[in-house]
């Protein structure tokens, strides 16, 4: 697990994690991408990306900055 302060918050966090078989037997990784406001324990935003997307994600997110 990877977690990052979150920029507009005082307590809040960005936390990336890889899954493996999140919705049952080889359903394949995922990277579950949580974002909490306030505790940053419980995540108020959640998302997951397919693992065979995360490069595309990468560059897509880099294009944006």
């Amino acid at each position: 697990m990877v977690t990052i302060p979150l920029a507009t918050s005082k307590n809040g966090t960005i936390t990336l994690t890889k899954l493996i078989d999140p919705y049952g037997a080889n359903s394949g990784e995922v990277i579950s991408v949580g974002v909490s406001l306030n505790d940053g324990a419980t995540p108020d935003w959640k998302v997951h990306i397919p693992a065979a997307n995360i490069d595309a994600v990468i560059e897509a997110l880099k294009s944006l900055k």
